[in-house]
């Protein structure tokens, strides 16, 4: 929606000066008509800068006052052509920078006198009681044709400031709501990888041990088929969510893990073959939403990873404690120290994104002794 004023056109306006200056020169036929050509040569001399009163405002204001100047000394009594002074000063208070609309008015002022005297000394009528009604009757005209042009001016500016200020804050809204966008965006990026990293590396390590083990023990092998299905499913269950996230008219509101589902993930990565020790409060208190998916998303993270790199026969140790604050540690005895990590892999920088987005902190890297090590700490 359009937020600027309506105003006139660039061509609405040149005929809008058009028809002023041309009704404004009809009046110069009243003085042919009365057998006055010099008063109407000045006339014309008056009016025809108000052309120009837009772009070039100072300059046609110069034009008519030195058209005036030269027409009192001529002409003794007033003419149809004076009625373009007023219309020059309004245009430079209008359009020009405020010191030449001051001198504008000051010029209209003496103007105002000669103007006076002259047309007096013309009528032989030169006193102070008469001379006063016309110096304050012409200085009024000035004053107000100023005032209005002034006035405008400030209008304008005021009016500008206003849509500029609308401008720069529908800018910062569009701003505001692409950077949520973004946020929102990297947030299911970061579900995304977490959901499918985890579920598709107990799906492989599954499959490899179903394959091996179908030609020696099928009883193995069905057991492991249906680890296999159960964890694609709970992955699919988790990707539609996520997905809804992104469709109109759906809103991804299935309940999301806390912490009480990182037993879960505990017992699917021991039924992938993994050696786990997990150390987990018997009960846990409640804590609000985020920090305990945060902390059930680290530790999936974190299991991933060890299956990922730290070789087949890891031992990996799982400790969850809840106090001030929620803190969680993955230690593991694997190869994945053997190759220092520079912290820019995805699951790393998805885990302290998570950690930071709640005033938290995660620290992961070669543990003290060998393997590796993931502790993160959510306050609460």
């Amino acid at each position: 929606m359009d937020q600027h004023p309506w105003r006139l056109g660039p061509g609405g306006r040149r005929w809008l000066d058009r028809l002023l200056v041309a009704g404004l020169l009809l009046l110069a036929l009243a003085h042919v008509a009365g057998g006055q050509p010099v008063p109407a040569l000045f006339t014309v001399l008056e009016v025809l800068p108000l052309l120009w009163r837009r772009r070039h405002a100072w300059p046609a204001f110069l034009a008519v006052a030195v058209a005036s100047a030269a027409q009192a000394v001529v002409v003794d009594e007033p003419i149809a052509g004076q009625l373009a002074f007023p219309v020059a000063v309004y245009s430079v208070a209008r359009w020009s920078p405020r010191w030449q609309g001051i001198c504008a008015l000051l010029v209209g002022y003496a103007g105002a006198v000669v103007a006076a005297v002259r047309w007096l000394v013309g009528f032989g009528a030169l006193d102070a009681s008469s001379l006063v009604p016309y110096l304050v009757t012409i200085g009024a005209i000035v004053t107000a044709a100023w005032a209005i042009g002034f006035g405008a001016q400030q209008r304008e500016r005021y009016v500008d400031s206003l849509v500029a200020r609308a401008e720069q804050a529908e800018r910062m809204a569009e701003r505001e709501v692409e950077l949520a966008a973004r946020d929102e965006r990297s947030r299911i990026a970061r579900e995304m990888h977490d959901v499918v990293a985890h579920g598709l590396s107990v799906i492989v390590i599954q499959a490899d041990g179903a394959r091996y083990a179908a030609a020696k023990d099928p009883d193995v092998a069905v057991g492991t088929l249906e680890t296999i299905s159960s964890t694609g499913r709970g992955a699919l269950t988790e990707m539609r969510r996520l997905l809804g996230l992104l469709r109109d008219g759906e809103t991804g509101v299935a309940p999301q893990p806390g912490l009480d589902d990182v037993r879960h993930l505990v017992e699917e990565a021991r039924a992938a073959g993994t050696r786990v020790e997990a150390e987990l409060p018997e009960e846990l208190p409640d804590v609000p939403d985020g920090v305990a998916l945060a902390a059930y998303r680290i530790v999936q993270e974190a299991l991933t990873n060890v299956r990922k790199h730290a070789g087949p026969s890891a031992a990996v140790q799982v400790r969850v404690s809840v106090g001030r604050a929620v803190e969680v540690e993955v230690r593991d005895d694997g190869r994945g120290a053997a190759a220092p990590s520079d912290g820019r892999g995805l699951g790393l920088v998805g885990m302290r994104e998570r950690a930071a987005a709640h005033g938290g902190t995660l620290e992961a890297g070669p543990a003290a002794g060998g393997g590796f090590v993931v502790s993160a700490r959510l306050p609460l």
